[in-house]
């Protein structure tokens, strides 16, 4: 979690969203909203802020259910209000923090709340330390000076143990979504055909493909290089434009699936993002299943084809997942995935305009400004600021990693977009063109040539000073003027 309050009032409405989503992907019948809201009343969830457990009520996450189903910005709808003491924060003692990294040197992977309640039976055992700190106190201070915790190497990883436990302790079922785009599923998968580039290259290509779970549509296949973020958005957004928006997306635990750009997108469009757990790609089965009629029959096709080309990869891949995958018998659900798709209760929402879905796969920081020429830094390149932003010692900016050709400017508190900023362009600076400052503050009054050369505080210390009686406490010195 982000260090600005910010980011922990939106990770209350992720919290809020994640448990109420599943409502809104699969809508419940007639009479089954108590019983569905008095099950999810009944879990533990995990607190966004602290490491502890938090139980609602019914009526409470039946008001969420309402405001998300009835806003076209659910995650929005759900953000709680910013602190009035946003931005206040009371510092720990210079001798607590001593202390703190006493214990954190020795004990590197204790927990945050391990940390603070041993600092705290250490207060009372050395009152002269100063004031108890709160955990949120102690977790912020710990953050800022990189004291995050650390996993011993002889343990297993813990996408190895969450594996372990969820195979010996549940049962594994076969699922399905009830309604057509209400969960989708993601996923990447290398080819066995090889493919030469224009410089006459061989490369091993990547396919992304996204699939409907209720009626196993193929939203979109495309054949890539590599496996990025930049790629996984590109694949996405045209899903996206094709079919609208899903209501949740299942993925793995890929780099490009767990980017920063990825997550605030699906954020951003309020699309529930669930993850696999590692090592357990039967929870994907679906996805498993498309890769071996695309390899079995499609790529058994071009087995022939010499040199195989991306281009032509991708053209054939689409004439064979509209022509005859999407439109051939699913044994599943006993008839193709359009007949499935069009007879099928619909949940997915309108998709917005390509800038928008665009500007939601980004990654959201702070930047200082430059106040000598207005600029700021992302990736070691420069950004003009417009000028009407120069008085902001810190701006918040929006960018995609892996393209710095412009960024956003963005409010803090909700993200809003404020300006789209460009690469500083120092040869056309050189011109000499500039333009005039417009004034921050509008209807300035001018300086008055009639004020008083007094200040009114000096005017105050001369009043004072004489209402004491007490003569001037100098002695003027007698000037020789011949």
């Amino acid at each position: 979690m982000n260090k600005n309050s910010g980011s922990r009032l939106h990770s209350w409405a992720q919290l809020r969203f994640s448990i109420i989503g599943g409502l809104l992907a699969s809508p419940p019948g007639p009479g089954e909203l108590g019983k569905q809201l008095k099950i999810l009343a009944d879990r533990r969830y995990h607190h966004p802020c602290k490491d502890t457990f938090v139980t609602f009520g019914a009526s409470t996450i039946e008001r969420w259910y309402y405001k998300a189903l009835n806003g076209n910005d659910p995650v929005g709808d759900l953000d709680r209000k910013p602190r009035s003491d946003l931005g206040k924060k009371t510092a720990l003692s210079q001798q607590i923090l001593n202390e703190l990294g006493k214990q954190y040197c020795n004990f590197p992977h204790w927990s945050y709340q391990l940390h603070t309640d041993n600092l705290l039976a250490l207060i009372e055992e050395m009152p002269e330390l100063g004031n108890p700190p709160s955990y949120a106190s102690v977790r912020r201070r710990m953050k800022e000076r990189g004291w995050y915790k650390k996993k011993s190497p002889r343990n297993k990883t813990k996408g190895q143990q969450k594996a372990e436990e969820h195979l010996e302790q549940m049962e594994v079922r076969s699922y399905e979504a009830a309604h057509v785009h209400g969960l989708w599923h993601l996923d990447f998968h290398k080819g066995k055909l090889r493919v030469a580039d224009t410089y006459g290259e061989w490369h091993t290509p990547i396919a992304l493909c996204i699939l409907d779970d209720c009626s196993r549509l193929c939203c979109h296949i495309q054949w890539y290089y590599q496996e990025t973020a930049e790629v996984l958005q590109h694949g996405l957004l045209q899903a996206f434009m094709k079919r609208g928006l899903p209501r949740s997306l299942m993925t793995d635990n890929g780099a490009a699936m767990v980017a920063h750009e990825t997550i605030n997108g699906l954020l951003g469009l309020s699309i529930k993002h669930d993850r696999t757990l590692p090592y357990s790609p039967y929870q994907n089965g679906k996805q498993e299943s498309f890769w071996g009629q695309l390899e079995g029959r499609l790529m058994s096709m071009l087995s022939r084809v010499e040199p195989l080309t991306l281009e032509t990869l991708n053209y054939t891949t689409q004439a064979w997942s509209e022509m005859e995958y999407n439109r051939k018998r699913h044994q599943e659900i006993n008839c193709s995935p359009v007949d499935k798709m069009l007879e099928g209760s619909d949940s997915s929402r309108p998709a917005p305009d390509s800038e928008k879905m665009t500007f939601a796969f980004t990654i959201q920081e702070s930047r200082v400004q430059r106040k000598s020429d207005g600029t700021l830094q992302i990736k070691g390149v420069r950004f003009e600021v417009p000028s009407r932003f120069r008085h902001f010692d810190r701006l918040y900016i929006r960018y995609q990693s892996w393209n710095l050709s412009h960024a956003w400017l963005v409010d803090k508190r909700d993200s809003t977009l404020l300006a789209k900023i460009f690469p500083q362009d120092k040869v056309r600076n050189g011109e000499g063109l500039r333009r005039t400052l417009a004034p921050l503050v509008e209807n300035l009054p001018g300086p008055d040539s009639n004020i008083d050369p007094y200040p009114p505080l000096l005017r105050k210390l001369l009043g004072d000073y004489a209402a004491t009686g007490v003569p001037p406490a100098y002695i003027p010195m007698e000037v020789d003027n011949e």
